[in-house]
């Protein structure tokens, strides 16, 4: 996975494009979380971190040039989330969002079988500090796309689950 760099604006490609927008209480609660220090700052390696667990790499030298900082504040992290999270009005290549959501997929498709279970949403939700859900909620959240039936989601079933909620 790679970024996408646009007017010094960070892209990471997929899996924060394509989530739904997250709460400003999820935010809070993604700064806190990556807040190691508690300085009330993120550094660029706290946020290197995060990115690295999305299957975003990228050099800590490049990403304090992109952010333009060593460290955010909350207000500053928001900023950030809003600015990587919007996609580009101009953007809306078929093929590109495709390709996108192929690798959001697998991010959550942590064996790589081809289908994502309730405890990989389990494990992907944990490690963005976004884990209020337990386990039967991460299995009602499947169930509810999972047209076959199957306990698990295969990648149409999660395509259909990230168009609905994105739109």
């Amino acid at each position: 996975m790679y970024l996408y760099i646009h007017e010094h604006v960070l892209h990471p490609y997929p899996l924060l494009e394509t989530m739904s927008a997250l709460h400003s209480s999820d935010l809070h609660r993604i700064f806190l979380t990556l807040d190691h220090d508690g300085d009330g700052h993120v550094d660029v390696w706290e946020l290197s971190w995060l990115l690295h667990k999305v299957g975003v790499s990228t050099g800590l030298d490049e990403l304090e040039s992109t952010i333009g900082r060593t460290s955010l504040n909350l207000q500053q992290f928001i900023f950030f989330y809003e600015s990587i999270s919007t996609r580009e009005s101009c953007s809306n290549d078929n093929n590109d969002d495709e390709t996108d959501l192929i690798e959001a997929f697998k991010v959550f498709d942590q064996n790589n079988d081809g289908f994502i279970t309730s405890s990989e949403l389990q494990n992907v939700l944990a490690s963005l500090g976004l884990l209020e859900e337990t386990s039967s909620d991460c299995t009602r959240m499947i169930s509810e796309f999972d047209m076959n039936s199957d306990g698990q989601l295969d990648f149409n079933e999660f395509k259909n689950m990230m168009l609905l909620t994105i739109s």
